[in-house]
């Protein structure tokens, strides 16, 4: 059992498969949530949805858990553990080595901006039901600490370029800037508190750009 997991309510514990066929419905079922979740959210998540997408009977759901919130603190994980999972770019050192300050700094910004980007529809629905459930407030924010670690330590291959005397709190600033606006867009869609909406690409650039000027103070080339 993982630290989350002996952390959580024994109400809220999943019991884990055993059995191939078990492991095999069960994968059906979370991956059915994230689905749901990214379909119609919250409100759409039921235990009943869950079954009928998933193709298998309530006692498959019963046997692992016994509540809705205990599911969808399970499906939670399944679908946070897709985005973990490409965190691994921040640990690929071919992807960064060569690269200039401000290009590692704008590519460290896109790739991990575009994490968010591609599943918003996933975040969409735990970000705006985090307001209200502190369990899952506590997952996310433990999730974008581990996302800051591993931002931080791509971009602090050139803290000798930042104009701050202290990098590593430059570089937290800096990635909860970024980590915010992004997280921002996602729940709320591009339109949200500006006139005029940006697509991806230069919300992309745009947040590279805040956040070169402030770590290197350089200007956009």
């Amino acid at each position: 059992m993982s630290d989350v997991e002996a952390a959580v309510p024994h109400e809220l514990q999943v019991r884990p498969p055993k059995q191939r066929r078990s492991r095999e419905a069960w994968e059906r079922v979370l991956d059915a949530g994230v689905a749901i979740l990214e379909d119609g959210g919250y409100d759409a998540f039921t235990i009943a949805a869950v079954c009928e997408r998933a193709q298998v009977a309530p006692p498959a759901i019963y046997a692992r858990t016994t509540s809705k919130d205990a599911l969808f603190l399970a499906v939670y994980e399944h679908g946070i553990g897709r985005l973990r999972t490409e965190q691994d770019v921040f640990a690929d050192d071919g992807r960064w080595e060569g690269l200039a300050p401000a290009d590692l700094v704008r590519a460290a910004v896109a790739e991990m901006v575009a994490i968010s980007l591609r599943h918003e529809r996933f975040l969409r629905s735990v970000v705006l039901i985090s307001a209200a459930h502190p369990e899952v407030r506590e997952r996310g924010s433990r999730y974008s600490r581990e996302l800051g670690e591993r931002f931080g330590q791509v971009v602090l291959r050139v803290a000798g370029s930042f104009t701050h005397p202290d990098p590593g709190p430059a570089v937290r600033s800096c990635f909860g800037t970024v980590f915010s606006a992004s997280i921002i867009r996602v729940a709320y869609g591009p339109a949200f508190a500006t006139a005029q909406p940006v697509d991806d690409d230069a919300f992309v650039a745009d947040l590279g750009e805040v956040a070169v000027r402030y770590l290197l103070g350089a200007s956009r080339d």
